[in-house]
């Protein structure tokens, strides 16, 4: 069994730390006005790998915030991957440019297959995650895209089944109706994609609460465990998570 990492991870508006609500842009918690701090505070206690969303970007593209996203990561000297709304392949390269070690793709993995493996192709598979958020229906796997507003018609495996072709590493998969939550990750769902896809690393997301929630998912072999509002909410720190997986 694969070991886990905890990712620690912050939403961006305007430079500010923030949570939304179930994804919706009108129900924003402001948690702090400095990112960089933040990011330090996680790596200080232990953590490898950091994870960013910029969501002013993902609302408009035209606001992408890449100026503050170099900044953190030139300070902080850490990895950081990165997503929000990537549409273009400028948004790929300036991530890239700018240091980050993934670039996170949402949506556009699912509507638009060439334009991300001509991506894949160019960059390398080892540079991108595809963010694959999920609902589950009649024990349908299906995608949703556009911040949530839409389900596809596709289904995790449908997608990821075809980007490994493309030579496909790293999936960030969250079940939307446990994202924010508090109340624990879906177990079950990532013990059966780790087991059917064993090449591909699964990073989960969405409902950590407690350390209890950590615990419950190191058996399940997903390569990193995503943590963001239980951490800026003080539900547990960086260093008793790492310890946590590490026990046992």
């Amino acid at each position: 069994m694969k070991k886990s990492i905890i990712i620690p991870a912050l939403d961006l508006i305007d430079g500010k730390v923030v949570r939304l609500h179930q994804g919706d842009y009108s129900q924003k918690t402001i948690y702090h006005d400095d990112p960089m701090t933040q990011f330090e505070s996680y790596l200080q206690q232990g953590a490898k790998q950091l994870h960013l969303v910029d969501l002013t970007g993902a609302k408009d593209p035209t606001q992408r915030q890449t100026a503050l996203i170099s900044r953190i990561i030139e300070k902080t000297q850490s990895h950081i991957q990165v997503g929000g709304g990537i549409r273009a392949e400028k948004h790929v390269s300036d991530l890239l440019v700018a240091g980050a070690n993934r670039v996170v793709l949402g949506s556009i993995a699912v509507t638009d297959n060439k334009t991300v493996e001509s991506w894949f192709n160019k960059y390398g598979a080892e540079k991108f995650v595809l963010a694959l958020d999920i609902r589950i229906e009649n024990q349908q796997k299906r995608v949703a895209i556009k911040g949530w507003q839409e389900t596809s018609s596709l289904t995790l495996e449908n997608l990821v089944e075809n980007y490994r072709t493309f030579g496909l590493k790293h999936v960030l998969c969250t079940d939307i109706s446990r994202d924010g939550t508090l109340t624990g990750s879906n177990v079950q769902l990532y013990q059966e994609i780790c087991a059917k896809y064993p090449d591909i690393q699964f990073q989960s997301s969405g409902g950590i609460g407690s350390l209890a929630d950590i615990n419950a998912l190191k058996e399940t072999g997903v390569s990193g465990i995503i943590v963001g509002r239980a951490l800026l909410e003080n539900k547990f720190n960086v260093s008793e998570a790492i310890k946590c997986l590490q026990n046992g």
